[in-house]
C-alpha cells in the first residue's frame, strides 16, 4: 500500500506540474501501476480519478466492487449499478473546466460522454507524464524484471530440445510457448521463430516453413510473470555446423555492436547515444540499411514502454531505467540475426538482466 501511495503522490505532483486538474486512468498497465488493480477493460466504465489536489477515487461497476476493494485496499471506491450514469459520477469529481490528463487506452466510448458533460475541459495525453514515472524502476521492480529475465533465459538454454531441421516454425513455437509457462511465467506473450529467409523479417509470424540444415533461426520470446513484469529476449541459432557463407561475418559485427551498445549505458547518457553505439559499427561494416528498427524499448508492466532507445530521443538515462538492447541485421530474401538483452541503468553503469551468452550457437 505504501508503494501505491508513493506512486500516486508522484503522479499527482507531476500532474500539478503540468497544470492539470486531474489524471484519469482506465484499465491497463497504468491502473495496475497506480492502484494495483488489474481491471478487465469492459463496456462498463472503470476509472481512477487522481486529482492534482485531493484524494484519489476509483469508479467501478458495482459488480466489480469486491474485486477492486481486494486489489486496491487503500483507494476510495465509488460504484454504480448497471443502468446508472457513471459519466455524471465522474464529471462531479472534476472541475467544470480546466485541463485533464487522460491515458492513451481510455476508449472513445468513455471519453466522448465526458467531453459532452464537460465542454470547457481540455483533454491531454497523460502518457508523457506517466511514462516518465514508470520508466524509472524501484529496486523491487528491478528484482521482478531480473526474475523474468532468468525465467526466459532458462527457455533459451533448452532450445536444443525443440529447434532442429525437419520441424516447422509453428511446431517449434508451440513447444516454446509451453516452456515459457513451465519456466514460471503466468502467460506467454509472444514467440517468434524465424528460419532461413524469414529471419530477415523482424516481426515474422511463425508459420508452416520447415526448418532446414544451415538455417539461421531468430528466436524472440517473452511472457508475463505472476508479478506482472515482462520478459523479452532474442537469440539467433544456426541449425547444424555450417552457416551461410557470409553469416558468421555479419553476426560478429552484430555481436560487437550489441556489446558496444550495452557498454554505452550509464546515467546521464542520452537514449539516442545507446542507439548510435549499436548503429555506428553496423553502418561502418556496410550493413546500415539492414538495421531496420530502433535499438530498444523500455520494459516493465508492458513489454514496450518508455524509454525508447532511438535516434532523436535526447532524454538522459537515469538509474533504474530498464530497456532492451536489440540491434539486428536483416538481409531480405536471405537471412538475418538479432541479439536482445534486457538491461537496467545502474548508479555507475549497466546491469544485464539476461545472462546467457551471445556467441552464435550451432544446434
Amino acid at each position: 500500500m505504501q508503494e501505491t501511495q508513493r506512486r500516486q503522490e508522484d503522479a499527482r505532483r507531476a500532474a500539478a506540474g503540468r497544470g492539470w486538474a486531474a489524471l484519469l486512468v482506465t484499465p491497463g498497465s497504468d491502473l495496475r501501476h497506480l492502484a494495483g488493480y488489474d481491471a478487465m477493460p469492459l463496456e462498463r466504465l472503470t476509472c481512477l480519478v487522481l486529482p492534482a489536489d485531493g484524494a484519489a477515487t476509483l469508479i467501478v461497476p458495482r459488480l466489480e466492487r469486491a474485486a477492486a476493494s481486494a486489489a486496491a485496499p487503500g483507494v476510495r471506491l465509488a460504484d454504480y449499478p448497471d443502468g446508472a450514469d457513471p459519466y455524471g459520477l465522474l464529471a462531479d469529481l472534476l472541475p467544470p473546466e480546466g485541463r485533464v490528463g487522460v491515458v492513451d487506452v481510455m476508449p472513445a466510448a468513455h471519453l466522448l460522454p465526458l467531453q459532452e458533460r464537460l465542454p470547457g475541459t481540455r483533454w491531454e495525453r497523460a502518457a508523457p507524464v506517466l511514462g516518465r514515472l514508470r520508466a524509472i524502476k524501484s529496486p523491487a521492480e528491478v528484482a521482478a524484471l531480473a526474475e523474468a529475465g532468468a525465467a526466459i533465459d532458462d527457455v533459451h538454454r533448452q532450445m536444443h530440445r525443440w529447434l532442429r531441421p525437419g520441424r516447422t516454425e509453428a511446431e517449434v513455437a508451440a513447444d516454446i510457448a509451453t516452456a515459457i509457462r513451465d519456466a514460471g511465467h503466468a502467460r506467454t506473450d509472444f514467440v517468434i521463430v524465424a528460419g532461413g529467409p524469414n529471419a530477415a523479417s523482424p516481426h515474422h509470424s511463425s508459420g508452416a516453413r520447415v526448418l532446414e540444415a544451415g538455417d539461421p533461426v531468430v528466436v524472440d520470446i517473452g511472457g508475463t510473470m505472476p508479478s506482472g513484469y515482462c520478459s523479452d529476449c532474442t537469440r539467433t541459432y544456426v541449425l547444424g555446423p555450417a552457416a551461410p557463407p557470409d553469416f558468421a561475418e555479419y553476426y560478429a559485427v552484430l555481436q560487437a555492436a550489441q556489446r558496444a551498445s550495452v557498454a554505452a549505458v550509464a546515467p546521464g547518457v542520452p537514449a539516442e547515444a545507446v542507439d548510435a553505439a549499436a548503429r555506428e559499427p553496423i553502418t561502418a561494416a556496410g550493413y546500415g540499411e539492414a538495421f531496420l528498427h530502433r535499438t530498444g524499448h523500455g520494459i516493465g508492466l508492458d513489454t514496450h514502454e518508455d524509454p525508447y532507445i532511438v535516434a532523436g530521443n535526447t532524454e538522459p538515462l537515469c538509474e533504474g531505467m530498464a530497456f532492451s538492447v536489440e540491434p539486428g541485421i536483416y538481409l531480405a530474401g536471405r537471412h538475418g540475426a538479432r541479439i536482445e538483452d534486457i538491461v537496467v541503468c545502474t548508479a555507475d553503469g549497466v546491469r544485464r538482466l539476461n545472462t546467457t551468452g551471445t556467441d552464435l550457437v550451432h544446434l
